[in-house]
């Protein structure tokens, strides 16, 4: 809020300044949601060719004039954003927003520079750096590379699996042609019926006598169609059945190789339960239905196709008296689609909410038991089952209202023709074989129609599981890999950074924000500030996880999105706050960066981290099983495993984010020793929060805010009573008041006096 007191009323010696009307330019408007109190309050900002306005919480306008000396500064902290206006002297004013309104706050500082630079008009809208659309005015993140369709799907998205089957094209081909050949055998036996019925069985029944060879040519005739039938279908179920697999499985592969190349933004807006069933659960439903139901699909239709054919090249009254009910159940399955189409969409929704409890309660079952909550976890996973429950009741009832229809309209339908044929026996127009053929084709026509309606709702399924899969194939990463990629030289990385004015936003908030710093090749650099001010959001830029928003980082003068992701990270070493180890032995971890390493080379690794000793005393050695997320190993075990597998690729470039936070003060000793010698020659950025690790770094660089404030050593900053001069005396004080408690409470100890509580009152 404005530094200075409010308006005073207009009076006689007092003037209220008036709102800008509509002569006057208005460049850009801001909402301001937040009072003096931080307290939610509606105000607004609207910046003038000359003039700065605010509309105050309570109905009035404050203005501000401009001059060349003014300047808008926008920072965060403690979750809220402040834009100050100020100049070379003192601050004139100032407002409090909530990081909601982050987007809008910075482009009313871009349009409040483009004023002072001498520009009259609002700047250009702002474009995505990926894909050059533009960007919303309230929003930072582009609707096209963080898309992710959320309209029904359309059962044409089943097409799009062509790509995939595109390589199994000739085995395709062959199995139509089988699917054509047994349809075409499945329809000889009722043909043959009509000779049977008016050549053999009736005269037989009229007293005239029959020729055995006939008869038994007409059987042979019948035989022979199955067996023919048997064989074909047999044929084209198991070629089809084998194809299908492989799309399911390139489908699959494809799927699993597209989410390792986005980047880390789009991982942190799913959960892992939903990822997992989009790449197993729906690749096993799609994979079903090429291999079974969209066989049978294609059997149907050429079945219906050539029945339609036969039936009206017999008897076309007969025929169109069969095919009445088609366009009916035809209107239903259309009716019926759409509904199935976003249903099964809904579930699987649902079922990746359910999937997201397991995945989170299973690989958390420590902290739940230890905090005593199996109740309440059995409680989400319960409400979770609930809700899908009651998405299923809500498609079945409309799914077992659809399948007895279509059965009756057919039932209708075979009737009709009973009644119909019947009346054309009695005028000699038909004959009793004729109406038998009839019927044993419709019963084959009817059958076929019931199937393809039911597989209405198999496609839907497997519709809405494509487009799930496809929203993942067509998310766009935020990293991607250059168009023409910079080779490295023979000899790799030297490991030299340079950051120009890097500038970095997740979504709207703003985390870095103009940061200059150069690393020389084989530096040691620390990296301190407090919680949130940006540190361990630098290291993720510096190893690519993300690209900036602003400005550029150069490994070598190259700037990083000119190379390779690959090609550049393999070059870097990056050991964790919280260490991940995966499912299987000792050795293939360290080994998890150089799968070709020897068992000499993981040892020399495992030595220089300290972990050798404590690696001998397991049961197996190096193959041991650590478990799932190395379960079985202590916390700084786990970290030392962690460090070796980062020492072991031997990387220009090494990444410590609180690399002995998890460590007793022995081990990180330990640790210490052995990082001496091994940053030697290595480019070495290191976070931590506690700065008496960072005292042997060649620099600290001081982060506060996402910009850099102090660069120096150790005692240089300290003699500067800057920001690290506050660090180091809050971090010694409360050292000593540590010490000091240790200290008292062993004193009352020995006196085997009581320790106070921490809930014990305290007298007046």
């Amino acid at each position: 809020m404005p530094d200075s007191s409010p308006l005073t009323p207009p009076t006689s010696s007092a003037r209220q300044p008036s709102p800008p009307s509509g002569d006057q330019n208005v460049l850009a408007r801001l909402s301001v949601d937040l009072d003096e109190g931080l307290r939610f309050a509606r105000g607004e900002l609207v910046l003038t060719p000359s003039r700065l306005w605010f509309h105050m919480p309570d109905g009035r306008w404050r203005e501000h004039g401009l001059d060349s000396a003014h300047r808008l500064q926008y920072s965060e902290h403690g979750g809220v954003g402040m834009l100050e206006l100020v100049d070379d002297e003192r601050r004139h004013a100032h407002w409090r927003l909530t990081l909601r309104q982050s987007a809008q706050a910075l482009r009313f500082v871009r349009s409040f520079e483009h004023l002072r630079s001498g520009a009259h008009e609002a700047p250009s809208a702002a474009l995505c750096p990926n894909c050059h659309h533009v960007l919303p005015s309230d929003s930072d993140e582009c609707p096209v590379c963080t898309r992710e369709s959320h309209s029904p799907p359309s059962t044409w998205v089943l097409l799009r699996l062509w790509r995939f089957a595109r390589p199994y094209r000739g085995q395709l081909l062959l199995g139509l042609l089988l699917m054509l050949g047994s349809t075409a055998a499945t329809l000889v036996p009722p043909y043959l019926a009509i000779p049977l019925m008016d050549d053999v069985l009736i005269p037989f029944q009229n007293g005239q006598r029959i020729d055995p060879a006939y008869v038994l040519w007409l059987l042979a005739g019948l035989l022979g169609a199955a067996l023919l039938a048997w064989a074909l279908s047999w044929a084209r179920t198991w070629l089809l059945a084998l194809v299908s697999e492989r799309i399911a499985a390139d489908l699959r592969t494809t799927t699993f190789e597209h989410l390792l190349g986005l980047s880390l933004d789009y991982f942190g807006a799913k959960r892992t339960g939903d990822l997992m069933a989009r790449v197993g659960s729906e690749t096993d439903r799609i994979s079903v239905f090429l291999s079974l139901h969209a066989l049978d699909f294609a059997t149907d239709v050429l079945m219906l196709v050539m029945t339609a054919v036969i039936l009206l090249s017999i008897n076309p009254w007969l025929a169109v008296v069969t095919l009445l009910p088609l366009p009916f159940i035809a209107w239903m399955i259309h009716l019926v689609r759409d509904r199935l189409r976003t249903g099964f969409e809904k579930i699987d929704r649902v079922w990746g909410e359910v999937t997201s409890v397991l995945a989170d309660t299973i690989p958390g079952i420590r902290v739940v038991k230890a905090f005593a909550q199996e109740a309440r976890e059995a409680r989400r996973f319960r409400e979770a089952n609930q809700t899908n429950l009651a998405v299923n009741d809500r498609l079945n009832k409309t799914w077992s209202l659809f399948t007895p229809t279509v059965t009756l309209l057919t039932d209708i339908g075979l009737l009709v023709v009973w009644g119909f044929g019947i009346w054309q026996i009695s005028r000699g127009d038909i004959t009793v074989g004729v109406l038998t053929a009839f019927l044993a084709y419709i019963g084959r026509f009817y059958s076929r129609l019931d199937s393809m309606s039911r597989i209405v709702s198999v496609t839907q399924k497997a519709a809405a599981g494509a487009k799930r899969i496809f929203d993942i194939l067509d998310h766009v990463s935020n990293v991607p890999e250059p168009a023409e990629p910079v080779a490295l030289p023979p000899g790799g990385l030297s490991g030299q950074l340079t950051m120009t004015r890097v500038g970095f936003r997740y979504g709207s908030r703003s985390v870095i924000r103009n940061l200059d710093l150069e690393v020389r090749a084989g530096e040691m650099i620390g990296l301190v500030g407090h919680s949130g001010s940006g540190k361990s959001t630098l290291v993720n830029l510096i190893c690519r996880f993300y690209d900036v928003s602003e400005g550029s980082i150069r490994a070598d003068g190259i700037d990083l999105r000119r190379l390779r992701v690959a090609d550049y990270r393999r070059h870097i070493g990056l050991v964790l706050q919280e260490p991940f180890l995966f499912f299987g032995t000792i050795a293939e971890n360290i080994a998890y960066g150089r799968p070709d390493a020897t068992r000499e080379q993981i040892v020399a690794a495992a030595r220089a981290a300290h972990a050798h000793e404590f690696i001998l005393r397991l049961p197996h050695g190096y193959d041991s099983l650590v478990g799932e997320r190395g379960q079985s190993l202590s916390g700084g075990e786990r970290q030392r495993i962690s460090i070796a597998r980062a020492l072991l690729i031997d990387p220009k470039i090494l990444i410590l984010d609180e690399a002995t936070s998890a460590v007793d003060t022995e081990t990180e000793k330990e640790i210490q020793r052995a990082l001496d010698n091994l940053v030697r020659g290595r480019t070495t950025i290191a976070i931590a929060h506690r700065l008496s690790t960072l005292r042997k770094a060649d620099r600290l660089v001081v982060m506060d805010r996402g910009e850099v404030v102090e660069v120096g050593t150790h005692d240089d900053l300290l003699a500067r009573q800057g920001h690290y001069w506050r660090l180091w005396e809050a971090q010694a004080r409360k050292a000593e008041d540590d010490e000091e408690t240790q200290e008292h409470d062993a004193v009352l100890l020995a006196n085997n006096l009581p320790q106070p509580s921490a809930h014990a009152e305290v007298a007046p």
